[in-house]
């Protein structure tokens, strides 16, 4: 019976690939599911290695790859990604496999297929250096994320950014709102998806909201130099731009 680990730092995409997992094959145990750096280090230094562990690059508090550099993990692994094929190729080091979000059953088949005919190989962990670490920093940098992995009832449903008209906060969760009106609950703070969009097509208006150019239906001049926003979804209500922000915000319409 394998023995697996999951590090994922979205809660739907974690429970996801659980179920996946159990659907290939019922005595495979999940050992933990972890959703940071710190957690994962601490993890290895405290328990046996798994005999496999499922790897999201990009984890709570920072790159999954920063675990190598503070810990041995013995065991081999399959990366996870919600980033294009391009990018995840050239990080693919000694690992099994790589399965970009959202995962479907035939890919994770096809990679437990792929670690079955090397099971009884000797199978070290990813040989993770510096430069590598370094190129990989650099690489996610340039990039901006294109998608968010959302739940639907039992399903995942995967959301291009493009659709994405905002995201907003309501009684401390996040939620984003699709060009056909359409509200999702993710499973980020808005402090977190404003280092995740293209900040040439996402502008953080207030605490509350994050707008996509595209939602904006109307700006109005309001008292005191400051600006009201009418957002193209009908049951939204306006949104003041304080004054603080109107300098910026203008600049950024402008881009």
């Amino acid at each position: 019976m394998y023995k697996v680990l999951l590090l994922e730092d979205e809660k739907p995409a974690a429970e996801w690939l659980r179920q996946l997992i159990l659907k290939f094959d019922p005595k495979i145990s999940v050992l933990a599911i972890l959703d940071s750096v710190s957690d994962a280090s601490e993890w290895f230094q405290q328990n046996p290695a798994p005999d496999l562990v499922f790897m999201d690059i990009q984890l709570a508090d920072g790159l999954s790859f920063e675990i190598f550099e503070r810990v041995k993990v013995p065991c081999p692994v399959i990366f996870t990604t919600a980033y294009e094929e391009y990018a995840i190729k050239a990080f693919k080091v000694n690992s099994i496999d790589y399965l970009l979000k959202p995962i479907g059953y035939i890919e994770l088949e096809a990679a437990f297929q792929k670690f079955g005919t090397r099971l009884h190989e000797v199978q070290p962990g990813p040989e993770v250096t510096s430069e590598l670490l370094k190129k990989v920093k650099e690489m996610l940098q340039k990039q901006y994320k294109t998608r968010f992995v959302i739940k639907v009832g039992e399903h995942l449903k995967s959301i291009q950014v493009e659709e994405i008209l905002f995201f907003y906060s309501f009684e401390k969760a996040t939620y984003l709102c699709t060009a056909d009106f359409k509200t999702y609950l993710i499973d980020y703070s808005l402090d977190r998806v404003s280092e995740m969009v293209d900040e040439h097509k996402f502008f953080r208006i207030n605490r509350k909201y994050i707008l996509n150019n595209q939602s904006i239906a109307d700006i109005v001049i309001y008292s005191n130099s400051r600006l009201k926003i009418k957002l193209k979804k009908p049951d939204e209500e306006p949104i003041i731009v304080s004054r603080d922000k109107v300098a910026a915000f203008k600049e950024w319409l402008d881009l």
